[in-house]
């Protein structure tokens, strides 16, 4: 059984440690994180050590690491640490969940998460350093690019190229044969019909508040008086 040690100790890495620890062989054996950010000595039941100490607790020749930062700084913060710990010899695990679909003959990286219930169509290429997250549907010939992130349900419909540190928010879908540009963030709920700009973001419109109360929207919907 691989030896792990998961870099973070957020709400999103309890998440990705539950899949973990739930569905997969490794052992996570702790966390870690910059000393500056400590704030408990224990995370999950697990200890909390300082990345600046991390080779002499948990050495690169024992252990894995997965580098569990979400999108925080438009995905630099992941990347930048991602490529520290590689600085320090230490090689990556990459997680694709039992409960996710994909081909065979899908290309992927390290250190990338793949959750639940995620679909990855044929001829799908997922670079490094790249996190989908639960209910993601990945369409035919796309391209998902270095440390990009793909949040949960967005729908990518076929031929796509996500960018390097590009963001999807949750439920947005992207079209047919559109690019995702480098460093843009495609907003929850919004649908891309172009291709986007570099650190473009997008948003959906917001909800419209109508000017009747509820209990009146049945009778509206059906001709009642």
């Amino acid at each position: 059984m691989e030896k792990v040690v998961i870099f973070g100790a957020s709400a999103g890495t309890r998440l990705i440690y539950s899949l973990l620890a739930e569905d997969s062989s490794y052992q996570i054996v702790g966390f870690t994180v910059d000393r500056k950010y400590i704030e408990e000595q224990e995370f999950c039941g697990l200890p909390v050590v300082p990345f600046e100490e991390i080779e002499a607790i948990y050495p690169p020749n024992e252990c894995k690491m997965l580098v569990a930062i979400l999108a925080t700084r438009i995905n630099k913060a992941r990347a930048e640490k991602y490529l520290d710990a590689k600085a320090k010899g230490y090689q990556f695990i990459t997680y694709i969940s039992p409960k996710a679909t994909t081909w065979p003959g899908m290309t992927i990286g390290e250190n990338c998460f793949i959750a639940d219930f995620v679909i990855c169509r044929p001829e799908v290429v997922i670079g490094n350093n790249v996190f989908v997250f639960g209910g993601a549907s990945i369409g035919i010939g796309s391209v998902i690019k270095d440390h990009a992130y793909i949040a949960a349900r967005a729908l990518l419909l076929g031929d796509n190229t996500v960018e390097e540190y590009a963001m999807v928010g949750a439920n947005a879908t992207i079209l047919e044969d559109i690019a995702v540009a480098r460093e843009s963030v495609i907003g929850a709920g919004v649908v891309l019909h172009e291709d986007s700009k570099e650190k473009g973001v997008y948003r959906a419109p917001p909800p419209t508040l109508l000017p009747l109360p509820s209990d009146r929207l049945g009778r509206i919907l059906f001709g009642k008086k």
